[in-house]
């Protein structure tokens, strides 16, 4: 069959699931079962098992399939499944919302620190501020509505709904099986219904279909049972795969690398260490990772999306204030379909970018982590960043930029090379100082080359980039606090409260010893030489007006050829003399004739990122092959 054919019976298969997942989830919305969920206990004093499906069914929710619909026990294992995702969710929410409502202050935009302290020992273990913010203004809303607090989550939210895919993992093998073909294709069984309501077995039959493996996936790894999520006529596959891993220890490093977040440098990266007494020891060597023409390159992007949404928005008004059967109404409609195939090219071309520049710079900060032997890259937690207050712009800037998958991306390059990725508080990073802890002065760079306050001045005479010593001071954070570290419910590494240290700086040592030579004398001791040129060649400081080509041959009826008038293109006017040679063709031989249209053009992601080498520790270059070509 075809893959719109598979897709459709894929697509039918994720109704049945959706709408059994909705009749569990509405079944089931109130406080009461949700902490029945929550408690983690049965009717009969069991523990709940940690598959989902399993634990609805010990509770007694079971799926059940629509009227006259037969589906196999397997297929209700997936919607009981997706439904107890969905709950399981709404079960940590209910307890923040819980602690919220229980110790809801007089005023919930300024809490006092005992009002603080009762909250966070009523709030569930690593809830991070923003969720905490954001649940408030959704309290805060409900009171202004209807004039009282929600009771609970089921009150101040509505019934979630379940996600429109089928989670194959909740089955067996008598629904799916997955089998290695080779090491590049997989091979995936399951059954489908052959119509969108099956009234019997006879209805569902076996299908299979090959899923091609992208080349990151290493050969002879265990692939996994896949989820499959229909859309748009086509069947997108999920498909994990499995290594060996051992997670990296959050204590006991001696080493770090300490990363600034930043506008135009979207990464600003210092390497520090901990010495025996507790003293943390800087090194001088900024690492930069320059993103300044990629966000360029966003910023017009996002221009241009803003400009065909104006632009479609007005095509609307125009075609619906008219009646269908207006001549102009056709013509309006093609209009707008046109632009919203831009859009969507615009939006595409937007998250590509944002890909490619969040993983080149993940991979360029694993590569210095690894060149330099730092076991932990500590992070600054930006995840609670606004875009208000004094520094709105810069906020907005960036909230808008691609922290969230960079940060995803080093946590999983890192975790290849058994590095731990830490997150540290980011409140006084850039207004203090690394080496006294006091405030700094934000000023003009030295050389007044960069606009903004890009430096940083203290009183004890500290001069450096802001960024950099926004780096140090990072590093000297975590590497003081590393105790204190903790991981999350999603896994991540943080450290929620950490105390500030000194970080001293690392004084380089003359490796050996150079001989100056003397200074030469400069003064004019005798008159300029002439300079002798052929008496063939005259010099001009303009192109000629002519082409640079040669003139065609002399057709047979003795009318002599001529050379197009007027200037190339490529022609600008030199700072220098330029020779009028004769007229020849010119002949330029590419050093790279794979690269020479895209270098033309100007093209390619690479040509507008900048980056510090990535060098060893004795300063010779790296050769890691998995380090990301910078232009």
């Amino acid at each position: 069959m075809t893959g719109r054919v598979l897709a459709e019976r894929v697509g039918w298969l994720a109704d049945l699931v959706q709408s059994m997942a909705d009749g569990v989830i509405v079944a089931h919305w109130s406080d009461a079962d949700l902490a029945e969920l929550a408690g983690g206990v049965g009717p009969e004093g069991r523990r709940l098992p940690g598959n989902g499906w399993m634990a609805l069914r010990r509770l007694g929710w079971a799926a059940v399939p629509p009227a006259g619909v037969v589906v196999s026990d397997r297929v209700r294992r997936i919607a009981e499944e997706e439904a107890a995702r969905v709950l399981r969710l709404a079960c940590h929410r209910r307890a923040i919302v819980a602690a919220l409502l229980a110790t809801w202050p007089a005023d919930p935009s300024a809490r006092t620190d005992d009002e603080w302290a009762a909250l966070r020992a009523a709030l569930p273990d690593a809830t991070d501020n923003a969720t905490i913010r954001n649940r408030t203004r959704q309290i805060t809303a409900h009171i202004a509505g209807h004039g009282r607090p929600p009771a609970d989550l089921c009150e101040l939210e509505g019934q979630p709904a379940a996600a429109r895919q089928v989670s194959l993992a909740a089955a067996d093998r008598q629904q799916v099986a997955v089998d290695r073909v080779d090491d590049s294709i997989v091979r995936v069984w399951s059954q489908l219904p052959t119509c969108p309501a099956p009234a019997s077995y006879r209805d569902w039959v076996w299908h299979a279909f090959d899923v091609v493996l992208p080349a990151i996936v290493p050969a002879g790894v265990k692939v996994c049972t896949p989820t499959l999520r229909p859309g748009d006529g086509k069947v997108r596959v999920d498909l994990p795969w499995q290594t060996p891993h051992t997670p990296p220890r959050l204590d006991g490093h001696t080493r770090a690398l300490g990363v600034d977040w930043g506008v135009n440098t979207l990464l600003t990266a210092t390497v520090a260490d901990l010495d025996q007494d507790g003293t943390v020891v800087v090194q001088g060597r900024p690492l930069r990772f320059d993103a300044t023409g990629a966000s360029a390159k966003l910023v017009r992007l996002r221009r241009h999306r803003e400009h065909l949404n104006t632009k479609a928005d007005h095509l609307a008004r125009l075609r619906d204030g008219r009646p269908t059967h207006h001549p102009a109404a056709a013509a309006l409609t093609a209009k707008l379909a046109l632009l919203q195939a831009e859009h969507t090219a615009v939006c595409a071309r937007i998250r590509h970018l944002n890909k490619a520049l969040a993983w080149s710079s993940a991979r360029w900060l694993v590569d210095q982590a690894t060149a330099a032997g730092a076991t932990v890259i500590y992070v600054e937690d930006l995840a609670t960043l606004e875009g208000g207050g004094r520094s709105r712009s810069l906020n907005r800037r960036l909230s808008g930029a691609v922290r969230g998958t960079v940060f995803t991306a080093i946590a999983h390059l890192a975790a290849k090379v058994d590095i731990a990725v830490v997150t540290v508080p980011a409140r006084g990073t850039s207004s203090g100082c690394p080496r006294c802890g006091g405030p700094v002065k934000h000023v003009k760079t030295p050389q007044r080359m960069v606009a903004g306050y890009r430096w940083a001045n203290c009183s004890c005479g500290l001069s450096m980039d802001r960024d950099h010593a926004a780096a140090q001071r990072i590093a000297a954070r975590g590497l003081a606090n590393q105790a204190n570290t903790r991981r999350g419910r999603n896994g991540n590494a943080a450290i929620r409260t950490a105390t500030d240290t000194p970080a001293r700086h690392q004084t380089r040592r003359p490796t050996r010893t150079a001989t100056i030579p003397p200074a030469r004398d400069r003064r004019k001791t005798a008159p300029t030489p002439k300079q002798i040129r052929p008496a063939t060649v005259k010099t001009s400081r303009l192109l000629p007006l002519r082409r640079q080509v040669p003139a065609p041959a002399e057709s047979p009826s003795g009318s002599s050829g001529q050379r197009p008038a007027g200037r190339t293109p490529q022609e600008t006017n030199p700072k220098g003399p330029v020779s009028q040679v004769p007229h020849t063709a010119p002949t330029t031989t590419p050093r790279h004739p794979h690269r020479v249209r895209g270098a033309a053009l100007g093209r390619g992601f690479h040509r507008h990122v900048h980056a510090t080498p990535v060098t060893d520790r004795d300063g010779s270059a790296s050769r890691m092959s998995g380090s990301p070509r910078i232009a």
